[in-house]
């Protein structure tokens, strides 16, 4: 099985905002308490790229959001994502970094 991630990339004044998520999440609504996180196509649904390629766009974002085990999990053993940096949404991990 290939691992294969979306990933968005938003480029605005001097950020870049990389939004990446596990494939089989698009379009998803996650449910916990009172939240609601939707993984909406608009933001998430870039291109569909292998998880490697996805790290090598992470590394370049100054503002990260990412959803799914596989690349959350990935974002960490790499370095790119700290652990208090990560958030459980109905089972689903959540992070966001923002780097100056």
């Amino acid at each position: 099985m290939a691992m294969e991630v979306y990933v968005n990339i938003i480029k605005q004044g001097g950020h870049v905002l990389v939004a990446a998520c596990d494939a089989e999440l698009l379009g998803k609504t996650l449910k916990y308490g009172k939240i609601t996180f939707e993984v909406r196509k608009e933001f998430y649904g870039g291109s569909l790229v292998y998880l490697e390629e996805a790290f090598e766009m992470i590394r370049g974002g100054t503002i990260i959001n990412l959803v799914g085990e596989m690349v959350v999990e990935g974002a960490l053993r790499s370095g790119l994502v700290h652990p208090n940096a990560i958030i459980d949404i109905s089972g689903v991990p959540h992070a966001q970094v923002v780097r100056s």
